[in-house]
């Protein structure tokens, strides 16, 4: 029986599911051995001492899981990847441990962008007519890239504030790519990629579900955003790929990239401007997040984490079914959802204030 590319994702699947869940009971030991904990204060949620770097688990299962099933010579920038991986780790576990200004933290993060964009030659390269541009000159391009990947990486570095809400929201993600790469990658090599993602995730997750065991850190946080940013330049530029059939191929695809990581870049935009606006750093934390809201209107980290969840899922199926109407429309329809949801978060948490007075 010949060995079929739908063995190499199922097995890279699971590969990095037991991965990830045989190797955080160790992480959890030495973590409390060393006394590497994620401790409690005023602005965190949690009210006790929880163990960190468990986004180590995540980069094992991965890694291995990559390793082992892709192939490099079908998809010769994985070794940019795996080396912009590496830089995110170094800087997301000294982050963990030690603790790290949010200038060292921007600069690793703008090193591990680099690499990805201008070694790895990973780069959005249309815009697909947004705004009258198409093909981008290679200078704007690579900038605009870098860009991209570092707001993407920050997106699922903020959304990590409750239990289970970066790991569900990456393995939606994750899945999502996962997906349409299946059915328009010819080669598989992103489908794996996606897939690995999606069960170290959801290895972390069993532990990680309220009550968390173990928290994944800056280390887990930063390195899902990566691997988003990869795998949505990719998704763009699948669809200007001459193999694409033309029935399959969408003018949308920026805008369907973004959809799948929207709450996630919704909300970090949202809560970035909210900061500029009121006169302080973007990086300055506060308690202004979707899940903040959710929590201040009583509800638990499992159903706030749900809701953000399904809120995500909806975005991506409404925006994959009118795909058909271009990027404006898919655009609005995104932001005016998003503005109705967080302004009903709003009111209702406006009611509740006002009744408790």
């Amino acid at each position: 029986m010949e060995w079929s590319q739908e063995y190499n994702i199922l097995f890279a699947f699971l590969t990095s599911l037991l991965t990830s869940l045989l190797s955080i009971p160790t992480i959890i030991t030495v973590a409390k051995m060393k006394h590497l904990y994620d401790e409690p204060n005023s602005r965190k949620l949690h009210q006790s001492k929880i163990p960190t770097l468990g986004g180590l688990a995540i980069l094992f299962g991965f890694f291995f899981s990559m390793s082992f099933w892709t192939n490099f010579a079908y998809c010769w920038h994985l070794q940019y990847v795996v080396t912009a991986c590496i830089v995110i780790a170094v800087i997301g576990i000294k982050d963990d441990i030690v603790g790290l200004s949010p200038l060292k933290k921007a600069i690793g993060q703008l090193v591990a962008a680099v690499i990805l964009v201008v070694w790895g030659d990973l780069r959005i390269n249309s815009w697909f007519g947004i705004f009258g541009v198409s093909e981008l000159p290679f200078l704007v391009s690579v900038v605009f890239s870098i860009f991209t990947v570092l707001v993407i990486i920050n997106a699922f570095n903020l959304i990590d504030g409750i239990d289970g809400l970066a790991a569900s929201m990456g393995i939606i993600s994750s899945l999502a790519y996962g997906i349409y790469f299946y059915f328009f990658d010819p080669n598989y090599q992103h489908t794996i990629l996606a897939v690995a993602l999606t069960g170290a995730l959801l290895g972390f997750l069993y532990y990680n579900k309220t009550p968390a065991k173990i928290f994944m850190g800056d280390t887990g946080s930063m390195l899902i955003g990566l691997i988003m940013a990869m795998l949505a330049i990719e998704f763009i530029n699948t669809n200007l790929h001459p193999s694409m059939k033309l029935y399959f191929r969408s003018y949308s695809a920026p805008t369907l990239a973004m959809s799948i990581i929207f709450v996630p870049l919704f909300d970090v935009i949202r809560v970035f401007s909210i900061r500029i606006f009121s006169g302080h750093s973007p990086f300055k934390p506060d308690k202004k997040h979707l899940h903040h809201l959710l929590l201040n209107l009583g509800y638990s980290h499992l159903k706030a984490t749900f809701i953000l969840s399904l809120f995500s899922i909806v975005l991506i199926l409404v925006a994959f079914s009118i795909h058909r109407y271009g990027n404006y429309w898919i655009g609005f329809t995104l932001l005016t959802l998003s503005l109705l949801f967080t302004g009903w978060l709003y009111f209702r948490n406006a009611r509740k204030n006002a009744s408790n007075k």
